[in-house]
């Protein structure tokens, strides 16, 4: 992902909620998200060249989602993939500190990873260190640390929190609120990492380049019962609508 917005424990409707956009190459070969044939309790989408996920619930509760961190740090095809560190927690039973600890973040590329077990919601970047678990709140994520004062998480955190206090969580605003294509003003830019046009391309919370973009949005609710739903939203190279996928369970209920 390259965007993610979460409200955690404040709605008393979905103490989950979450709303994120994955950024790609639109090259990348990527299977929609599905039910895992080779692990059946999972859920989420697949990235075919790496194996991982960028966004994934299991159907016990667990749910764990990950963005990658943009800094000079020279990548290396020695890294793992980033996206296996959702499936390993997922299919395990560790609470999420207990698997933040278990990660070595020299083995990968930068990243921010969140993952919670249904009682807590944790944070863990390998380019700050510190394992968060987190408090009650709406949280953002793009490719810096989190809650970083960029345009598009501080426009997506606003406005989650709007719909949450107007009584309008549901998944056609929350899809809209995630296909927003404002830019953030010319004089908000660093372009430290990236030429200018790119990074300016990619401080609107909807992406679209020539070769890079928002392929899918992805809506998380978890209920006060249990009952969890996941809607991708697809979109091609114009940043059109081209197709949606939704999946629906409740934990402890039988397939």
């Amino acid at each position: 992902m390259c965007l993610v917005v979460i409200a955690w424990q404040k709605c008393a409707d979905y103490p989950l909620i979450v709303a994120g956009n994955r950024d790609e190459f639109y090259e990348r070969p990527t299977e929609n998200a599905h039910w895992w044939p080779d692990n059946p309790n999972l859920v989420g989408g697949r990235d075919l060249q790496a194996g991982g996920t960028w966004l994934a619930i299991h159907r016990n509760g667990r749910f764990a989602t990950i963005t990658n961190f943009r800094d000079a740090k020279p990548s290396s095809e020695r890294y793992r993939s980033r996206g296996h560190l959702i499936t390993e927690f997922l299919n395990s039973e560790d609470s999420p500190i207990d698997y933040f600890k278990s990660i070595n973040g020299s083995l990968y590329d930068g990243f921010n990873l969140l993952a919670s077990d249904g009682k807590t919601l944790g944070w863990l970047s390998n380019r700050d260190g510190d394992v968060k678990i987190l408090k009650p709140g709406i949280y953002g994520l793009s490719n810096s640390l989190l809650n970083s004062p960029q345009h598009k998480v501080k426009r997506s955190k606003t406005a989650l929190n709007k719909l949450i206090q107007n009584n309008k969580i549901n998944e056609k605003e929350l899809l809209r609120l995630l296909y927003n294509k404002e830019r953030a003003v010319t004089e908000e830019i660093n372009s430290n990492y990236l030429p200018f046009a790119a990074a300016h391309a990619i401080s609107a919370p909807f992406v679209t380049l020539n070769d890079y973009g928002t392929r899918s949005s992805s809506i998380v609710l978890c209920d006060s019962k249990g009952y969890w739903r996941l809607h991708e939203r697809r979109f091609n190279k114009s940043g059109n609508h081209r197709g949606d996928s939704a999946f629906a369970f409740t934990v402890g209920e039988d397939r």
